[in-house]
This record gives structure tokens, sequence and C-alpha cells, in this order.
């Protein structure tokens, strides 16, 4: 079993209400410090007070994506997000402005601190105070999108199936049956399309005003500073597209071709796109949630036996929730748990490949979170996504070899391998597409619904539009960005898994040249946390942090040899 961190200053029965957390605020502020000792005591101090609410919050948001239903659950989290939070923000700017003041700050060590300062710094750059009621609005207003999503279910024959479940029909070698479910799942969210419209214009009215309040023009250039983006700019943005569309969408437009004439169709339809070619049933590497997260545990353990451990430690402490099932939120999380130093992961599994990659992916995360437990400050531990999604990727590729546990037959192996391996390439488009079109929604603030579904489809269209004809189906097509959670809930949290997934086919190359060096040199990058820039934590892991056409072309040949020996 494992236990919260013991700690030094804040009481170990705190109760999280701001009647006790105004105190520890109100001393932090006010306290005195004499020394550059005393200065890194105090955060210190700080530290384990935010560690302390992030964990309760975690808490809050975990238990409620489970039960969507619950009142109790939703009330407990907008409870943390419309008292607690607006509270507590400006006493973290007020902390920020003390500790850069402070005759002693220029004496911290800046090898040691100097990504952490920099983000304070940038954190005091864009703070406003008009802006406390409009971020609890939106944090309040976002989570509607998983109640509405969590929601969604539709019945085949005489049974009611999430809609991730019914995804699993998708992949049936009956034509008309997968049709018939596709059309049931997109007419369901379909449905429920002008509600979401109108809940994103809401939303996009209101970050929108958090930009202009902080002295910005749109939202996506407050953006690139509050996510602390200091390695590339919006431009290198538009020069990862452009590789993507050059370099990958071609090789996907190819398998395409080969997926059509394997399936003897004249079109392939949206419905086509997940039947395994060979004609086979799905692939089915697990029978319920506990068989998968057994065979997962030995998998890692396969790999190393630090990693099954720390699947075992996540298992012994109940720190799972896999199964899909009604009223709980859509959708996968690693979510870690700041003073437990170990994570949460959630997953609506449906028995699929699918459900094993994402256990794989989450795992990464997992991992990611043991591994910089230990670091001594909690914003240490604070990783940007670049970072976080590179951990949880390269996972997905380095466990491959060890997929054995999940697949007695041969074949079927080599067919999980293809199979990930093409999605890794489909990723690429996809991730492209969802980032233009979000840097196109905040910088045409003004625009209607109708425009965006027209924008939506304009950029989805020159990255294969999945590679599907859509004639007749262009709602459908033109409402799918409302699919992805990330632009209702984590705005401009996409590019990041573009790069990532670059990343992670880099260090799979290694891993395939030399497992155990990779594998080390994975580990390493990981357990710097936040300490290093971005670059500087992929050249620990072995790999290069570029989005080049040139550079693309040359890890996207690598995966296409791969491909080839399967």
């Amino acid at each position: 079993m494992i236990h919260k961190k013991t700690r030094t200053y804040i009481p170990a029965d705190l109760e999280i209400k701001w009647e006790t957390l105004e105190p520890l605020y109100k001393d932090l502020v006010d306290r005195q410090i004499n020394s550059v000792e005393e200065l890194e005591h105090w955060l210190h101090d700080r530290s384990e007070l935010e560690a302390a609410l992030e964990e309760d919050f975690a808490w809050r948001y975990i238990r409620m994506t489970c039960d969507t239903n619950n009142e109790e659950l939703l009330a407990a989290f907008q409870y943390f997000a419309t008292d607690i939070e607006p509270k507590t923000a400006p006493y973290s700017n007020e902390l920020n402005k003390k500790l850069v003041a402070s005759q002693y700050f220029d004496q911290l060590d800046k090898g040691k601190y100097f990504v952490y300062l920099r983000g304070v710094k940038k954190a005091l750059e864009l703070f406003r105070e008009e802006n406390i009621p409009i971020q609890t609005e939106i944090q309040v207003e976002q989570q509607k999108y998983q109640s509405i999503s969590g929601s969604l279910s539709v019945h085949i024959g005489d049974k009611e199936y999430t809609l991730e479940q019914a995804a699993v029909f998708l992949k049936d070698t009956d034509r008309a049956k997968r049709q018939e479910v596709w059309e049931k799942i997109s007419f369901r969210r379909l449905e429920e399309k002008e509600k979401l419209n109108d809940l994103f214009d809401h939303l996009r009215v209101l970050r929108h005003k958090v930009a202009i309040n902080a002295g910005f023009e749109n939202y996506r250039d407050y953006m690139f500073q509050a996510l602390g983006r200091f390695d590339y700019t919006p431009q290198d943005c538009y020069a990862f597209h452009e590789a993507i569309e050059l370099e990958i969408v071609p090789i996907l437009r190819e398998h395409a071709e080969q997926r059509k004439e394997a399936l003897k169709l004249d079109t392939l339809r949206p419905w086509d796109m997940d039947v395994n070619t060979s004609g086979k049933p799905a692939l089915k590497p697990f029978n319920s949630g506990e068989e998968l997260i057994e065979k997962s545990i030995q998998c890692f353990r396969n790999i190393n036996s630090y990693l099954g451990e720390r699947l075992e430690i996540m298992k012994d402490n109940n720190l799972f929730d896999v199964e899909s099932r009604k009223g709980k939120a859509p959708g996968g999380y690693n979510y870690p748990l700041s003073e437990t130093g170990a994570p949460f992961i959630f997953m609506n599994s449906a028995n699929t490949f699918r459900d094993l990659t994402t256990m794989v992916h989450e795992g990464g995360h997992a991992v990611h979170t043991f591994l910089t437990a230990d670091l001594e400050l909690n914003d240490f531990k604070h990783c940007p996504s670049e970072v976080a999604e590179l951990a949880s990727m390269s996972m997905e590729l380095i466990s491959m070899d060890n997929w054995n546990v999940f697949f007695d037959n041969e074949e079927d192996l080599k067919r999980a391998k293809r199979d990930q391996l093409v999605d890794v390439l489909k990723t690429l488009p996809w991730v492209a597409v969802v980032d233009q079109f979000q840097h196109w929604i905040y910088t045409n603030p003004d625009h209607l619904a109708s425009e965006r579904a027209e924008a939506w489809l304009k950029i989805y269209e020159p990255f294969g539009a999945g590679f599907a004809d859509w004639s007749g189906l262009k709602e459908a097509e033109a409402n799918l960005w409302q699919k992805q959670l990330h632009i209702f809930e984590i705005p401009f949290y996409y590019i990041e898994y573009g790069f990532a997934q670059l990343g992670a086919i880099a260090v799979y190359k290694n891993y395939k040249e030399n497992p155990e060096k990779a594998l080390q040199q994975y580990l390493d990058a990981l357990k710097l946390g936040y300490t290093k820039t971005i670059k500087e934590i992929y050249e620990t892991a072995g790999i290069q942090f570029n989005f080049s056409a040139a550079y693309v072309k040359e890890l996207a040949d690598f995966i296409k040899a791969e491909i080839a020996k399967l």
C-alpha cells in the first residue's frame, strides 16, 4: 500500500475549505525571509500546500468523471472550482511577486530553478484580477461537455451501448452491420449538435475575453504564453502541419487504396476504416477490465521489473477505473496524485485492441508520475505536454515487443503491431487538423457556428478527411470536431501529441537498435520532470525536438520499413 507523503508544514488532517486554507496563504505572504536558505524553505512550504490542493482537486475530478450523473460529486467539484480556486489565484500571484521581489531571488541556483522561475515570471505577466471570475466560469462550463457526452448511448438489437462500446461493431466483417452502427453513433451525436455548439460558443466568448483582458489580440496568442511554449511558435505549428500533409498524408492515402482493394470495394466509406482487411474478426487481446490490468502489469514487467511494479502498486491501491458504462465520462486519462506520488488511470474499455493501446499509453504517463514523485518542488513535476505525451506515446511503441502477453497467436501479434504502426502515422494528420482548427477558431473569434463547420471541412479535406468518401454525410463530417474533448476542455492541448509522436518514433527507433540503452535514456529523460527545457529533455532521451519536413520523412521511412517487416 502507498500513502501520502508526510507533511512538514500544513496540518496532516487539513480540511480543504477556504477557512482553513487562508491562514496558510497569509503566513506565506507575510513571512519574513532573511536568507537564501529561508527562501528555499518557503518554496518547499508553498509547494506542500499546492500539492495538497492539487490532490484534493484530482479526487473531485476523478469521482465526478467516474459518475457524471451523481449530483453530489458534481457539486463537490464545482465547490472547488467556484469557492477555492478563485480565492487561491490572487494569493498565488502575491506569492509569485514575493518570490521575484526577494533580495535573495538572484542567489537561487539558476541551474536548478531556471525553468521554474521562467514560468513564475510568465505567470506574473499574464495575471489579471478581472480574469479570475471568468476562468472560474470557464472551469464550470467546460465540464458540461462531460455530462452531455457521458449520457450518450445507442440501441443495437435489443441492447443499449455507450458510444465507446458501440464502436466495437465498426470492426465487424459485416459491412451492413458496420454501416448501421456508424449511422446510429453519428446520428446520436448530431442530436446533441446544437447543444454542443451553444456550449462551445459560450466558452469561445469567455476565452477571448480572458485574452483581451491580458492584453492579447486573440486567445491563441494568449494560450501560447499561458502554456509556457518557450520552445516554439505558432509558425512552427504551421510548419508541422505542412510537413505532415507533405510526408504522411501520401503514405496513408496509399494505405487507403490498399484497404479498398483488400475489401473489394469501389469506395471506402467512414464505416469501412476500422475493419481488418484480412477478413478476420476484430482482435480481442483480453476479455475484461481486470484481465486488461493483469496483462498490462505482466507486459510492463517483461520490459523492465520497475515498470511492472508501478502498475502492480496501482492495482493494489485501487487506482484504476477501466470499464465503460453509462453515466461515465468519455475518454481516458492518467491523473497524478501530487501528495501520494502515484496516479489514477481512467478509461472506457470495451475489450478492444484500442483499449490495449490506451492502457499502455496511460501506463506510460503513470510511470512518468512515479519517476517524478520525489522531485523537490511540486512545480518540478508539472511537465509540459510535449514531454508528458512523449512518456505515453513512447510506451505504446516500446511495449509492442511484449504484446505476446495479449496475443497467443503469432499472426494476431503481427497484425496488432502492424495496426499500431499504421495508427502512429494516422495520429499525425488528425493532430494537424485539430491544431490548425483551433488556430482558426481563436484567431477568428467572432465566427458563427456555420462558419466553424465550413472551416473544419476546409482544414480536414487536405489531410485526407479520414481517407473515406463522405458523400451524403457532410453534416456528420462537419461536426466531427465535437468528438474531440480537448477542444472543449483543454484548448490548444493537441499539437503536443504530434510533436511527442515524432519523438516517440525516434525513441522506438533507438530502442530497436539498442533496447537497454534506449530504455535507460527514456527513463532518465522522464526523471527530469520539468527541471530542464523541452529540448534538453528530448536530448536526454537520445532524440531531437524537431518537426521539419526532412525529420518527419526520416521517421516516416523508419515506420514504413517496420510495417513492411510485418
